[in-house]
């Protein structure tokens, strides 16, 4: 039998460090699938060579249908990819993460504070109308990502609606999912799109969520206080050009493809590897 010889590698691979992260999520969502499925199913794929395709499309944005031949199948990279959407593995994976990261800097596992921004993208024609609508302020037809993150600028919740959703209704949404899976979070951090029903609400879950106004003097760039974080955290993802426009066509899949980027800036936090610039790679 002929041996293929391994596939040259890509500057989005995983290393062997940011692999032992994440290996022991994916191989107890396959222990778990096997014991369901009482191994029907076909072979097994290579659990590391399917995340690397993953990242390999979220951070150069090349279609499904494009991924390059050395990685396995397009299907079986979707599959994996939507079963790991579907079955939260994804949302686990960044908590594993992001609990490491906070760990190493000295912080605790849990926050006690975070930041909750949005923002609206255009989208691809490709994706259903039925799940866009019209940003009134930012005059952008497309969907808003609602993100909450903690003090570090770490991903703790993402929401994907159409765009004309308000504010204050994702940030409600928003602060009822984190008081349920972060309790230990007593302040959050908001623009003046959040203030009154977003304010009132947060009240109720025993969070303050504070108002943090745009500065009205000076032009160009300045620094928001507390709400930097975010701001930081949307430029970060921009990196990623799956996630210059919104392609996928389900709201959940364009929420993995953020946590997907996030897991990506995590694991190469956590082995202390450098962000890849495209520059000198």
């Amino acid at each position: 039998m002929t041996t293929l010889p391994p596939r040259r590698g890509y500057p989005t691979d995983l290393s062997d460090e940011r692999w032992a992260l994440m290996e022991p999520v994916l191989t107890a969502w396959r222990a778990e699938r096997q014991r369901t499925s009482l191994n029907l199913g076909g072979p097994l794929a290579d659990l590391r060579e399917v995340m690397n395709a993953i990242l390999y499309l979220n951070r150069t944005g090349v279609p499904w249908a494009l991924l390059p031949h050395d990685f396995p199948p397009k299907s079986t990279v979707f599959a994996h990819f939507k079963a790991w959407t579907d079955g939260g593995v994804l949302e686990q994976l960044g908590v594993r993460l992001r609990r490491i990261v906070r760990e190493q800097v000295g912080r605790k596992a849990e926050p006690t504070a975070c930041a909750i921004d949005a923002q609206s993208v255009k989208t691809a024609h490709t994706v259903p109308t039925s799940t866009q609508g019209m940003d009134p302020g930012k005059k952008i037809v497309g969907r808003k990502r609602s993100v909450v993150v903690d003090t570090l600028g770490l991903l703790l919740a993402v929401m994907v609606t159409a765009a004309n959703i308000s504010d204050n209704e994702a940030g409600k949404a928003l602060l009822t999912r984190i008081a349920a899976d972060h309790p230990t979070i007593s302040k959050a951090w908001v623009d003046s799109g959040y203030k009154v029903k977003a304010v009132e609400h947060g009240a109720t879950l025993g969070i303050d969520v504070d108002v943090v106004p745009t500065p009205s003097q000076g032009r160009g760039f300045q620094v928001i206080a507390r709400r930097w974080v975010v701001e930081r955290f949307f430029g970060w993802i921009m990196m990623h050009r799956r996630l210059a426009r919104d392609y996928e066509t389900k709201p959940e899949h364009s929420e993995a493809m953020i946590r997907i980027a996030m897991i990506d800036n995590l694991a190469r936090r956590a082995t202390g590897e450098n962000t890849i610039t495209w520059h000198n790679p």
